[in-house]
């Protein structure tokens, strides 16, 4: 489908590199880029397992996109490999522990940076 936009037509479709590869070729080489300080996540559930640390509910492979990881100090940059600034948590215990932060700044009068 295209359309025309000052007398000019303009095709909804990417243009063609010349190279098609497939959806996974794709992700493949995506996933060669990804930086290991970036992958912190998968480190950290096999240093800790798929626990919350705060409600410990157990987590498997079937469940495990709601486990996530939270950095204890709150610099998501600081990454050590041994695991020391990583928590896993459930969605609904990080989202608590962030919301906890968030009325502890409001009640002391600082201002937080909204993150």
């Amino acid at each position: 489908m295209s359309r025309t936009y000052g007398g000019r037509r303009k095709s909804r479709r990417p243009k063609k590199t010349g190279e098609s590869k497939t959806v996974d070729e794709i992700v493949r080489e995506l996933r060669k880029n990804i930086s290991p300080a970036s992958n912190y996540r998968e480190r950290s559930l096999s240093i800790h397992g798929l626990l919350c640390a705060k409600c410990g509910r157990e987590f498997d492979n079937k469940n495990r996109h709601l486990l996530t990881v939270h950095h204890k100090d709150g610099n998501h940059r600081n990454n050590p490999p041994d695991g020391s600034n990583w928590e896993n948590l459930c969605v609904y215990c990080h989202e608590d522990e962030h919301s906890r932060e968030l009325l502890g700044d409001y009640l002391s009068g600082e201002e937080g940076d909204g993150t």
